[in-house]
């Protein structure tokens, strides 16, 4: 039972950390939460369902592929169309986050008057969903979703470290105006940290559809993710990957759980952001986050 449980969390984790991820990025360079982020990833499990189901009958891959990609450039488009402007005139941070929300209520409400409110279902990844691991049954999705997960952020890492536009971007993370000032087209780099992120969550997406359903406000699961960079410490990309690992786990292993009888499951989310409190109390830049001070 624990192995199945720490598969299971660890697998949750890891979607988590894709999304988480997202807006790590987004945040590291343009110091603002990209709110909009949720329907970016409900839009790629939409593409997914309209590859494999409605539209071409794609193997999984292939659409998996799509969703990717279809998701990196809606994320591209609404960096172009909600935030390009406000950072070009150098608004706030704070005008950037209404101007997400604003992106992620349209999206949303786009689906729910084009497609409509229903749930649907994407195909199963393996004809048997099972396997046993001792006693122990484990999910092939949940292996499948953690090992796709791994390489996918490995893919992202070595990107970051061994392109130049990895380069640029870890440059950016410190200091944006002094990348754009050494040569760096800020606006370049932007359209690609907009694209990885949104290919993150893309993937992310995919597997949520398939473990559970896709359906137009899946994308208020990406507050758990969110909960997950907080807690990492928001702008740090491993601090993104550990928070969201640790918050899968502990939602796992609280599912399972019971105190005096009571199942502890129906207050999962209650333990979620019970621990972001608890963190931001004693450490309010999160595990791995940088105290910055403004210097004047």
């Amino acid at each position: 039972m624990i192995i199945q449980t720490i598969i299971t969390g660890l697998s949750i984790g890891s979607i988590y950390a894709l999304m988480a991820v997202g807006y790590s990025l987004v945040f590291s360079v343009l110091n603002f939460s990209n709110f909009a982020h949720g329907a970016v990833i409900t839009l790629g499990a939409y593409i997914a369902w309209a590859a494999m189901v409605r539209v071409f009958q794609m193997p999984f891959i292939p659409a998996l592929l799509i969703s990717i990609i279809g998701a990196g450039l809606i994320a591209f488009l609404v960096e172009r169309m909600a935030y390009s402007t406000l950072r070009h005139r150098r608004a706030p941070s704070l005008y950037l986050m209404i101007s997400a929300m604003g992106v992620a209520i349209a999206l949303q409400n786009i689906l729910y008057a084009t497609i409509g409110a229903n749930l649907y279902a994407l195909p199963p990844v393996f004809a048997t969903d099972s396997l046993m691991i001792g006693d122990a049954v484990v999910s092939k999705l949940d292996l499948f979703a953690l090992g796709f997960s791994i390489l996918a952020i490995a893919a992202l890492t070595l990107i970051l470290n061994y392109t130049k536009i990895g380069t640029a971007i870890r440059a950016a993370s410190h200091d944006a105006e002094m990348v754009s000032v050494l040569g760096v087209n800020l606006d370049l780099l932007v359209a690609v940290l907009f694209f990885l992120a949104g290919g993150l969550g893309g993937i992310a997406g995919v597997f949520m559809g398939v473990k559970y359903m896709v359906y137009p406000s899946m994308g208020w699961i990406t507050n758990k993710a969110y909960i997950g960079a907080v807690i990492g410490g928001l702008g740090s990309l491993p601090g993104a990957i550990v928070g969201g690992i640790m918050l899968g786990l502990l939602e796992a292993l609280v599912s399972v759980s019971t105190i005096g009888g009571v199942a502890l499951s129906t207050y999962r989310d209650v333990f979620s952001f019970g621990i972001l409190v608890v963190l931001l109390i004693f450490r309010p830049t999160g595990l791995f986050g940088r105290h910055v001070e403004e210097k004047l």
